[in-house]
């Protein structure tokens, strides 16, 4: 690709990106992912996978203003529009939009190109491992969400059978659940070797909370009772 192109379209990007969980720092990461995972693949076509990285969340605002919408969907009819309205060939644009309407987890639109493939897996990487969990949490920051919610009896809830939205149901529910979904090999690989750091912090982050309630209760009570005397 050449930079001219590059620079194009990355400015398109650019202007696009609002939300700080999916920033352009998020972008940059998922295209380096793709090239890594691209590096062990053949053959790519460099140009749509490229294109596809940078632009594959520019609906994200469209989504956050509107959450019945789906970025995938909205944001690659916006680089299809984008690209042809740029001098691109339907046909690459087309590309592209697939590449992009597909990178989400969904039965009904499952990637099929070679360059989708390796999209899809790119952002899922960047939801394992630490920076996974960093993200996640930003994320719930953001919506004003918490890192927990807590049982009928009052001790913290390890997000398994939750409905409220939290940081520990977003791991039980996505997180735990990304690395046997890699079409590629690579991206696997790299995914086992993230898998153990994000279990190893909820797992700690879990323990800490609930025994904090554990034991703080229990002093709390102690401590009425001492009072009422």
């Amino acid at each position: 690709m050449k930079k001219e192109t590059y620079d194009l379209i990355e400015q398109y990007m650019l202007s696009c990106m609002e939300d700080s969980a999916h920033d352009k720092e998020h972008i940059y990461r998922v295209l380096f992912y793709a090239l890594e995972i691209a590096h062990e693949e053949n053959p790519v076509d460099y140009d749509v996978l490229i294109t596809a990285c940078l632009l594959h969340d520019i609906a994200r605002k469209e989504q956050f203003a509107d959450p019945t919408l789906c970025h995938a969907l909205v944001g690659g009819q916006k680089a299809y529009d984008f690209l042809l309205a740029h001098g691109f060939e339907a046909d690459f644009a087309d590309k592209v939009k697939h590449c992009i309407q597909t990178h989400r987890f969904r039965k009904s639109m499952q990637p099929q190109s070679l360059e989708a493939k390796i999209l899809f897996d790119a952002d899922k990487l960047d939801a394992t491992g630490a920076v996974g969990i960093a993200r996640t949490l930003m994320f719930k920051a953001d919506a004003g969400q918490g890192i927990y919610s807590k049982l009928p009896n009052g001790d913290v809830s390890d997000g398994t059978e939750d409905t409220q939205p939290s940081f520990f149901r977003e791991y039980k529910f996505k997180l735990e659940k990304l690395y046997d979904k890699f079409y590629t090999s690579k991206a696997a690989q790299m995914g086992q070797q993230r898998r153990r750091i994000a279990a190893d912090f909820y797992e700690t982050l879990y323990d800490e909370v609930s025994s904090a309630y554990h034991s703080g209760r229990e002093k709390l009570r102690l401590q009425m009772q001492e009072d009422a005397l």
